[in-house]
Order: structure tokens, then sequence, then C-alpha cells
């Protein structure tokens, strides 16, 4: 974490440039000019403060998709955060590949990544970049003297962004360095183990859904995060806790949901006509569907431009003979396809079923080639009446990391584990929505199916394969193990290294089993 450069500099931005879309469409404080004390005076302040809290997981840097990156020493694009939790949760499941050969981004589907990985050091260091900015929003603005209740908003904005950098790193690397506000700045972190953090994180999102200063969804300002976010983050959490900590909590996360789904989000289910209702969630005017989506890491084709988040998913799944023009873009970047198992986990009745076939072979021969594996078009750069984004060379397309389908879905996985939740009717309420028939009983398998159904391309699925144990066993898919026909791989590929570089600077991190 010491490798950060300007930390607070990171946190506060730059006057040279204007941040995320809508609400936090606003010029940050210049740390050169001011002091956060003289400036935070007003909640238009405050805006503009957090704004770079938000950009942290929108673009690279401050200073446009060519500028200089947040996180010095690698490459900006590869470094953005959406795209590197891309790369640790699709790229390393069933659901994606990328023939690219760029440096080793072929050994996430390989699954034989290295403790010096560079991607894997991208995603890492910016995950805890999101962790610094997010603490030193708080600890700054803890400091100033200004309406206490906007001020308990404020922070508790910050400390649910907070929240999901470390629930990402939880998630992918376990035991990680761990800092909050209460640190001193450029102290060296102590490790934490994957159940202490698990107990941190619990907390953390239980205060600050318990202490309300969050608006509602009927409230939030559009691009910031309302109450249902920790809550659902807590769900998360309570969802994979077997995984984290070796014991099962369905029934709080049971809980959650039910306090969740009273929130007033529901399916997205009326459509415009040109695309079904499910495919308008992915579109490049999606912002509107905010009665599904309960936080989405916003894009902007003019003013919020990155080599990551949705861009590199809509360039990079177009290639071959497709044709830009109907995904809303410039030109493919030929990257990224599904295997032939993934494939084969859709009807010809679901209206997800949402690939390029016309000129592609579904099994993957050869793994750099394009033409080899079905192509994604589930996310477009193009709006619900058929128009365009507003520039071909960069998209509009909003990321949604939380929707109510999975809400739903993750309500039908703890009924199936005994929880007492109406999970059956839930699921169903997906199922409809696709276009499918109704099922009357639920099995582990036909949820994990269901979840990858709907949720694909969305950073879920190496999750969900772990927690249904079938990631590194009992389910192979093309090229899993750098073989075409899949094998096994290791058990302690379930969590990712801590990267050398990191453990060389600070002497309190160990690596984890296996590595």
């Amino acid at each position: 974490m010491k490798t950060i450069k300007n930390i607070l500099a990171i946190a506060a931005a730059s006057a040279a440039l204007t941040a995320c879309v809508g609400d936090l469409n606003v010029t940050p404080i210049d740390p050169n000019a001011n002091t956060v004390d003289k400036v935070l005076t007003t909640q238009a302040a405050l805006d503009s403060y957090i704004s770079g809290v938000y950009l942290g997981f929108a673009t690279s840097g401050y200073y446009g998709p060519n500028g200089g990156a947040s996180i010095s020493g690698l490459d900006g694009g590869a470094s953005q955060y959406i795209r590197g939790l891309y790369h640790h949760q699709e790229l390393t499941t069933d659901e994606s590949v990328c023939g690219w050969n760029d440096q080793t981004i072929k050994n996430f589907h390989y699954m034989n990544w290295t403790t010096d990985d560079t991607f894997v050091y991208a995603f890492y260091s910016r995950m805890f970049m999101q962790v610094a900015s997010a603490n030193e929003f708080i600890r700054e603005v803890n400091q100033v003297n200004f309406d206490p209740a906007i001020t308990a908003r404020y922070v508790d904005e910050a400390r649910t962004l907070r929240a999901i950098a470390y629930f990402h790193a939880i998630d992918c690397f376990g035991n990680v360095p761990f800092c909050t506000e209460d640190d001193v700045v450029g102290s060296t972190p102590k490790q934490i183990s994957r159940a202490e953090l698990f107990t941190w994180l619990e907390k953390e999102l239980t205060d600050i859904i318990s202490g309300n200063a969050l608006p509602g969804k009927a409230n939030v300002a559009e691009g910031h995060v309302s109450i249902g976010v920790p809550k659902f983050v807590l769900a998360k959490l309570y969802l994979n806790a077997e995984v984290y900590t070796g014991t099962a909590r369905w029934n709080e996360c049971a809980n959650v949901l039910k306090d969740l789904m009273d929130d007033g989000y529901s399916l997205h289910t009326t459509s415009k006509g040109v695309y079904s209702a499910y495919q308008e969630l992915f579109l490049a005017d999606n912002d509107r569907c905010t009665d599904e989506i309960i936080f989405s890491v916003q894009q902007d084709g003019l003013y919020t431009q990155s080599y990551g988040v949705t861009n590199y998913i809509i360039f990079a799944s177009t290639g071959g003979e497709m044709d830009p023009d109907q995904v809303g873009i410039s030109s493919g970047w030929g990257g990224l396809r599904t295997t032939p198992e993934f494939y084969a986990k859709f009807s010809n009745e679901d209206q997800r079923k949402l690939f390029y076939t016309a000129t592609q072979q579904a099994s993957i021969d050869d793994i750099g080639d394009f033409t080899n594996g079905y192509a994604f078009m589930k996310f477009l750069n193009r709006t619900s009446d058929g128009g365009y984004g507003q520039e071909l060379g960069f998209v509009d397309t909003d990321f949604p990391m939380m929707r109510y389908a999975d809400v739903l879905l993750m309500a039908a996985e703890c009924q199936a584990h005994g929880a007492t939740i109406d999970g059956l009717a839930a699921f169903n309420q997906v199922r409809e929505r696709a276009g499918l028939n109704p099922v009357f009983s639920l099995t582990l398998d036909e949820i994990l199916d269901e979840r990858g159904r709907e949720l694909y391309q969305e950073c879920w699925r190496r999750s969900d394969l772990i927690r249904f144990g079938k990631f590194h066993s009992g389910y192979n898919w093309q090229w899993k193990g750098e073989t075409q026909d899949g094998r096994d791989v290791e058990k302690y590929r379930c969590l990712f290294p801590i990267p050398d570089s990191d453990r060389l600077a600070n002497s309190n991190l160990q690596q984890n089993e296996g590595y």
C-alpha cells in the first residue's frame, strides 16, 4: 500500500477534470490551491470531494483514458478496477476467455497464475487505492465543522465504498493488509486474516445500516450509494460466510435479503420494444433502470472515459465478422468469448441468450483465435429506443454492480439451505422475466446454473463456483488447467496470491497457502 502515489491527491482528486456523470458531475478539489478545512463548507464541496472515491471504480485516473493512471508503474487500462475484477471473477471460469497475448492474461483461464502476475498486482493495488481514498475522505471530513446529519451521510457513503473494496479483497485474496481512517498515514499496515476481516466487515456494514444516514431508494442522488448498497454487500458476505470463515450463515443472509426486498426494488420488466427488458439493463441508457439496479459504476462516453469498466467488456467482446454498428461502437478489440460448456446452459427460449454465433464456432480449439467460442452481445452501447451512445469510441453503458435479480437468486439459495424465506417464488420471478417456465422445487445445481444465465459478465461467477464447490474441481471447461478438455486444478487456486512486490515492501504480510 505504500507504493500508491499521492494518496491525498488521489482522494481529493484534481481541478483539471470533470468527475463522474449525473450528480457526481462536479469539479474535484485542487489539493494545491485549497486545504480541506477551507473548502468543505457546503454540500456541493462534499460532492466534489467524494467524487474522487467514486471515480476509483469508474476510471484509471483523473486525466482521461490516456492520462496518468492513479497507480504508478502499471498500464492505465489494465489497472482499472472493474477490468481487474473481470479478470479475476470471469476469466478464471467457464464464462469467459480472452485470446490476447497481453503478458499473462491467458493464465487466468489456464488457472496457473503466479505470485508476480502483473494483472493480479494491478487489481490488488486498485482495491487498496480505493481503501486509501475512502480512509482519507473519512479522516478529513470528520475534522470539519459541518451539519452533522449531512456529514454522517457522506462519511457513510465513503464507508460503504470502502466496504465494497474490502469485500472484493476478502473474496479474492482472503488475508490482506488492513487499515482504516484511524491508522496513521504512511504507517505499515498489519495483515488481517480472512475470518477477522469478515468480522470487521459484518460490524461495519451493520453499523452503517443501523445508523440510517444513507438515503433510501426514492431519495438517493444519481450515482451515489443508497441504504440498499450496504445491505446488498452484507447479504453477499453472509452468503459466502462458509467459504470465508468455515461457518454458514444462511438465516442471517435471508434476514438481510427480506429487509432489502422491502426497500422498493423490483425486476425491470417493461421494455420499450427494441430490446428485451432484460437487455435494457445493459444498454447505454441503463441509468434509467433504477427499478432494478441497486448500484452501478457510472460511465459516460464524453466525460468518464477509460479502457476498463463496460468499455472493456463491450469492445473486447466484439471482433471477427461481428458488426460494430449493432454493438454501437467504432470497432472491436477481438478478445472475450464464452466456452461451449457455459453456452450450453441456455435454452433457445431464454431471452438472456445474448451471443453472436453466426461466424463463430462453439469449440475453442485455439484460445487465441477470436472466432473460436461464441461472442458476447449482452452489454451494448445502444439505447433502449434503438439509438446510440454519445460516442462510438467510448461507451455510456453503466456497469450494474448490484441488481435486484441477484437478491432474488440469493433468496432461492438461502431457502435451498434451509433458511426461512420464499426463495422459490423469487427464483421464478427471474425465470419468468427470461421467458422460461416456473420450477416447483429448488436444487443447488439449478440455482448455480440460473445464477450463471442471469448474471454472466457481471463479475460473480468465480465466487459462485467456489461457494458451490465447483471451481477447482468437480466441474471442468475448455482450457481450464491449460488443457483443451479442462482438468481439475489445485484447491489453493480458490484464493489469489499476495503479490510478491507488496510482501517485499511489507514484512507483515504472509503469503496465502500454496503459493
